[in-house]
């Protein structure tokens, strides 16, 4: 009788220990591999920085785990919600670990988003913000702060005679670029001595940003600066005064690290870039996206920081 009552007691033993195992706690839960789609505005070079930060952690990942990661990453070719949100609902029908996306626009994000969440599937939003009343994870920086950073540089190049400005917006319904714009608009109401005469819509596509630059300068012959809401603008913007033979006279101060922008401030023709940090922001959405999937709890934003690149540091 003790050897049989010793031996139930041995099974509720290993019983409850193997359950503990199994729910020993949040971030614990493990798979031997991991699949996570991310999803830009559009096919872009900004995006492949946040790729190649995906890829980094990705690589983190399996070498302290020893579990597999596999990334998906599935750009619109156009900067257009539809096809985004067609890239989005057919990697929900997949169901992967995790989807991270930058949203073209909140409100007509939202349904699938909501699908995605209802379906389990860990969501992170980076370069952006999310919906009104959704619990997600964000990956960014302060869109305002890093658009007052660079206005408040152009206001300092034109000095105390100031003078016309543009503005170049990206994708008028992304909130990180509507955010900036605000905000290089606010530092400029600021200081009674600059002027905004034009804002030009890029939708973050070079060629787009350089025939909208052109257009408003030979509009415009009296404008002197420019500021960007997007990487691919200023770099447009740049390719529009060069052909206009206007270095030096027309000020740019840009958006991002792109080498295209880094090369504009080397030759003189953008003086400064106010930029985020691309990589970190592909390298934190994987990190999260793997978070959730462990069961673990993320922060609500995480802030990557910004750069601010002139002729002295870009080497």
């Amino acid at each position: 009788m003790k050897t049989l009552f010793k031996l139930a007691l041995a099974g509720l033993f290993l019983a409850s220990t193997a359950a503990f195992a199994q729910d020993a706690g949040p971030g614990t839960v493990k798979k031997d591999s991991y699949r996570f789609v991310i999803i830009p505005k559009v096919v872009h070079p900004w995006f492949d920085k946040v790729n190649n930060g995906a890829y980094a952690a990705a690589k983190a990942i399996e070498a302290q785990t020893g579990s597999t990661v596999k990334i998906e990453y599935s750009a619109p070719q156009q900067a257009d919600v539809v096809q985004q949100n067609q890239i989005l609902e057919t990697s929900i029908a997949t169901h992967p670990d995790g989807i991270a996306i930058d949203l073209l626009d909140p409100s007509g994000n939202r349904a699938p988003l909501e699908e995605a969440v209802a379906q389990g599937i860990p969501v992170t939003i980076f370069d952006s913000v999310p919906p009104e009343g959704m619990d997600l994870t964000s990956i960014g920086n302060d869109f305002c702060e890093q658009a007052s950073i660079a206005a408040r540089r152009l206001v300092e190049l034109l000095g105390e005679e100031g003078g016309e400005v543009a503005i170049m917006m990206g994708v008028p319904t992304a909130p990180n670029h509507a955010i900036r714009a605000e905000c290089h608009k606010k530092v400029f109401a600021e200081h009674p001595q600059i002027k905004v005469v034009a804002t030009g819509i890029d939708n973050d596509d070079i060629e787009t940003a350089q025939k909208q630059a052109a257009a408003i300068m030979q509009a415009n012959p009296n404008l002197k600066g420019w500021v960007a809401c997007d990487a691919a603008g200023p770099i447009g913007i740049g390719q529009a005064i060069k052909e206009a033979d206007k270095v030096g006279k027309v000020q740019l101060v840009g958006l991002d690290d792109l080498s295209q922008m880094i090369q504009l401030i080397k030759d003189g023709v953008a003086d400064s870039s106010s930029s985020t940090k691309p990589e970190m922001q592909g390298y934190w959405s994987v990190m999260t996206m793997w978070q959730k999937a462990t069961g673990a709890e993320t922060p609500k934003y995480i802030d990557t920081g910004i750069s601010f690149l002139t002729k002295d540091n870009v080497k």
